[in-house]
């Protein structure tokens, strides 16, 4: 098993950056990579219960993932699972999702994800690059 870590520093306070990445308004124009979109969601990480969405590239491939929130603690964190689908609409290797968000001493928020239990250290590197991608999405409409 894999895990990752990806810290960002946002100039808005803990409050704004949690809605952005718990609400479903806010979490549609980040969440994906910059290549994809977002053309199916159930995105609401306000609550527990599940989610899903499906990206699409721009050769129209689709990449549907699922999963569940376990635990929303606001503005300091949310937890979620997360599994790919496969071609069959199967669901694969689960996975889990935390943002943490603190105060960072400078008026705005330290944000860490952490996703663990990745099959493997290609998955894990496939994972950063698409968190990467996405977080670079969050952080301009942070900035904003």
């Amino acid at each position: 098993m894999s895990d990752l870590t990806i810290e960002r520093d946002f100039t808005a306070e803990p409050e704004t950056v949690f809605s952005f990445v718990t609400q479903s308004e806010h979490l549609v124009k980040w969440w994906g990579p910059e290549s994809m979109t977002l053309p199916e969601h159930a995105l609401d990480l306000t609550r527990k219960g599940p989610w899903s969405s499906v990206m699409m590239s721009a050769e129209g491939n689709r990449f549907k993932v699922t999963g569940v929130v376990t635990a929303v603690s606001p503005p300091k964190s949310v937890e979620f699972t997360w599994a790919w689908h496969d071609e069959n609409d199967e669901r694969g290797h689960e996975s889990r999702v935390r943002f943490t968000l603190e105060a960072n001493g400078s008026g705005g928020t330290r944000f860490i994800l952490y996703h663990t239990g990745l099959p493997d250290d290609e998955s894990a590197s496939g994972h950063n690059d698409g968190w990467t991608s996405s977080l670079r999405k969050l952080e301009r409409m942070a900035a904003t």
